[in-house]
């Protein structure tokens, strides 16, 4: 019975997965994957999944009590016509969903940059003692040094198997410490929060980080995510202010290109993290002169040292969307523009541009982002 029920249970868990997969593109654009997003897992609603009822015959008969006449509707206003659509709500690891997500898109798997000099600590049991805390006691060990203790002072009967275990029987699992390598990963988000960002842009921007978020960790074992919100002047800030900070005033970008070089320079070292910038704008910046000022910050003191930078523009009904053509002229699109003269291949190819209008654009800005594996 159990393995019947197990094996239902996961033919169900394949049903659910298959209906996530085709309908990724669909959960992208609607938000529906992170409105409960947690450490490891989320919840998504599902729609359309038959759960399994029972089905009754004619039940128009039967008896009842109470006024009324017989074929009187109960209660007001008037009944549908049309069938409810059925809501499951399933929790599902972030790490198979960035399994789809790398599946749907054909995105290679990212090969870590760096030497691996960041270690961590981890307790592997792979002994028994017989002294240790209570809760990693070996019943079986414990058990079977109670049983040949008995067998061999003679007080084991066979027609009355009783083992009692006494303190010299109990036996705890060990563990020693092992350091193991790990690939680390720092993301570094910026986002433009003058006037001309308003809540849809950032709503864009939420959905699309998220997204970022599950591919990377996905790819590495350890990653940090830190937060620069700027306008004509940048400043860290944390995730929930990251998502809903609104000011006015002009736009700066370089401000925040010097924040997160300084952020890289203090804590991220190249030979040991493999760190991201991704910078989202409506492209409005505040002069010419700073976008070059921008450009030379990226290919002098920014893209040497990290691995991949990525700017997607938003649109917005202010903004005039100058900053993605300067970049693009620059370094170029995989593809599409070869980079400017002067500009080192291996520089350019760290360097992802897309843009989003709406939230359908979200499937496709993550393949222009990650499909060169960076």
């Amino acid at each position: 019975m159990i393995n019947k029920i197990e094996q239902d249970h996961g033919r169900f868990k394949q049903i659910v997965r298959g209906k996530i997969r085709k309908d990724l593109r669909k959960f992208i654009a609607k938000n529906d994957m992170i409105g409960k997003e947690g450490e490891r897992f989320v919840s998504i609603p599902i729609h359309d999944i038959d759960l399994p009822t029972f089905r009754y015959g004619d039940n128009s008969g039967g008896l009842g009590t109470g006024e009324g006449e017989e074929g009187e509707g109960v209660g007001k206003g008037q009944g549908g016509e049309k069938e409810g659509r059925h809501l499951l709500e399933v929790d599902i690891s972030l790490e198979e969903l960035a399994d789809m997500l790398g599946e749907d898109l054909q995105l290679p798997r990212i090969e870590p940059k760096g030497h691996h000099t960041i270690t961590t600590t981890k307790d592997k049991y792979n002994g028994v003692r017989p002294i240790g805390p209570a809760a990693l006691r070996h019943f079986k060990r414990t058990y079977r040094e109670a049983l040949r203790r008995q067998l061999t002072i003679g007080t084991y009967d066979p027609e009355n198997p009783v083992i009692i275990p006494i303190k010299r029987d109990l036996r705890f699992r060990s563990w020693t410490e092992v350091r193991k390598p790990q690939s680390n990963a720092a993301i570094i988000y910026m986002m433009d929060v003058s006037g001309s960002m308003g809540q849809e842009q950032k709503q864009l921007v939420r959905q699309q980080a998220f997204w970022i978020d599950a591919w990377l960790k996905r790819n590495y074992q350890g990653v940090e995510s830190r937060y620069i919100v700027h306008d004509v002047t940048a400043r860290e800030v944390d995730r929930a202010a990251f998502f809903s900070m609104k000011e006015d005033g002009g736009t700066r970008i370089s401000s925040a290109l010097e924040a997160a070089r300084d952020m890289i320079d203090e804590h991220y070292d190249p030979e040991v993290w493999n760190t991201y910038l991704f910078h989202f704008s409506d492209g409005d910046n505040s002069s010419d002169a700073d976008n070059k000022l921008c450009v030379n910050m990226l290919k002098q003191t920014i893209l040497p040292r990290i691995n991949m930078f990525g700017y997607t523009q938003v649109k917005s009904a202010y903004g005039s969307g100058q900053f993605y053509p300067v970049l693009r002229e620059e370094f170029g699109e995989p593809g599409r523009t070869p980079p400017a003269a002067g500009v080192a291949p291996a520089l350019a190819e760290k360097v992802a541009l897309a843009k989003v209008g709406e939230r359908s654009d979200i499937y496709e800005s993550l393949r222009s982002l990650f499909k060169a594996g960076r």
